[in-house]
């Protein structure tokens, strides 16, 4: 059916181009990686540094700079996937371009929340 084909064209085409300009535009975000339609946003405290946005293991109020962005994202519809500093980006393989424009501009927004405790 061509999906791996699919996958790497919509990852390179699509998605890195789009995450690129999202890393650019948010001081939170200090490295964005990944292959295909699997991807992750580090989201960190200061770029130069690479200090962790929230600390290793956070819970509670020393995760809520994370915690933030994934009850907005959710609360625009969006589930995303956050495990202590990374947001993935890991659509279905099927999905559709104005399905992952859609997604992604919410979590675009979701992110000016973590900007706010960048240093």
């Amino acid at each position: 059916e061509g999906i791996i084909e699919r996958v790497r064209d919509l990852g390179a085409r699509v998605v890195e181009p789009r995450l690129r300009e999202i890393a650019e535009k948010h001081p939170s975000v200090g490295e964005y990686r990944g292959t295909g339609l699997f991807w992750a946003l580090e989201l960190v405290r200061d770029r130069e540094t690479r200090e962790q946005l929230v600390p290793f293991n956070a819970s509670g109020p020393a995760a809520a700079p994370v915690a933030e962005v994934v009850a907005a994202c959710r609360k625009q519809g969006l589930l995303v996937f956050a495990h202590f500093n990374r947001i993935h980006v890991v659509p279905p393989l099927v999905i559709s371009e104005d399905d992952f424009a859609h997604g992604v501009s919410i979590l675009d927004d979701a992110l000016t929340l973590a900007d706010a405790h960048v240093a």
